[in-house]
């Protein structure tokens, strides 16, 4: 079930000099995983049932494909199957012939938000890093892309793609079990890359706006959505302990900050396109992703802090375009 190739067979001819490249990385990751769940999310998925279907809506907040008049009664039973089999489901939502995926995250809410302010996005080759199971990916492709590469190195998030495009049918999308480090260096390649929610992740937030400059084409557009803190140039939020009770937050800038940044690293035409602070009702428990949510992670007396006292998520979208010629700092 698990197969990258008619993605990477689809591939258009600027992305030549990369293919093998991307091909052996694939297989070193196959052979090399170490997580225990794989095997169990690939017996689930071995030789799904194969249902071809005219309905396929990408465009539209559930990305859905199949009416449940094209199953039978056995297959409505494995598709669900493959759905249970594959929680939690943190990005979407989606409806795999009729049956609703309702997600933890209502990722729709956070596109319909950019998607006027980034432009034309038809005939892109785009990246999109830290994708999850490639919800943004599908709506990308709807939006014109010509070829959508996500990555993210959870295999949970590659097997749900896996099973959400066994049915759409979709070559010139793929999501790969790659973290942004792992991928071919300096590709140069990419019309536009997407890193939505993974800087705040970083240990060196520096290092990842740099290696997102260096994934994009000259003249090339940045996508960056991240969480930040009211405040003006040069303050950052470093928390100690847990933030909303995870423990893998490392710095929150002011928005200020967080341009200067990206000019540091060589992006120009650096702005803020939009700035919302994350709601219950687009981040919250579902049947789906039963358990704790952001209305735990935050205090019970007073919704604009954390748990912890911290300033609540609030999440800023950068757009910037990478520069032409040296970075000025080298002039």
């Amino acid at each position: 079930m698990i197969q990258f190739q008619s993605f990477l067979d689809h591939l258009p001819p600027e992305y030549d000099k990369y293919k093998d490249r991307l091909t052996q990385a694939i297989e070193h990751k196959m052979a090399t995983h170490n997580d225990g769940n794989l095997r169990r999310f690939m017996k689930l998925l071995d030789n799904p049932f194969k249902q071809n279907t005219s309905h396929k809506m990408l465009d539209q907040s559930w990305v859905s494909v199949g009416k449940s008049s094209d199953l039978d009664a056995e297959q409505g039973k494995q598709l669900d199957s493959y759905i249970q089999g594959l929680m939690p489901w943190r990005k979407g939502p989606f409806e795999l012939f009729e049956n609703k995926i309702d997600t933890e995250w209502r990722s729709d809410f956070k596109w319909d938000r950019i998607i006027d302010k980034l432009g034309d996005l038809k005939h892109m080759n785009i990246l999109d890093v830290g994708c999850g199971n490639g919800y943004h990916c599908l709506r990308m492709k709807a939006a014109g892309a010509k070829t959508v590469m996500g990555i993210d190195p959870a295999w949970l998030s590659v097997c749900q793609f896996q099973l959400i495009n066994h049915f759409l049918q979709e070559p010139t999308v793929s999501v790969l079990p790659f973290t942004l480090e792992e991928l071919p260096q300096d590709l140069k390649l990419f019309d536009m890359t997407f890193s939505m929610g993974v800087l705040y992740h970083r240990r060196s937030p520096l290092d990842h706006i740099a290696h997102l400059h260096s994934t994009l084409n000259a003249g090339g557009t940045l996508v960056l959505e991240t969480m930040v803190i009211d405040g003006q140039l040069g303050e950052v939020l470093v928390p100690e302990g847990r933030y909303a009770q995870m423990n893998n937050i490392w710095f929150l800038p002011s928005v200020p900050t967080l341009i200067s940044w990206c000019k540091k690293m060589g992006f120009e035409d650096v702005q803020c396109i939009e700035i919302n602070q994350t709601s219950t009702s687009e981040q919250r428990s579902t049947q789906f992703k039963p358990g704790t949510s952001l209305q735990d992670y935050l205090d019970p007396t007073n919704p604009n802090l954390t748990i912890e006292g911290h300033p609540a998520p609030k999440r800023a979208t950068i757009i910037a375009k990478k520069a032409k010629g040296r970075l000025k700092r080298y002039a």
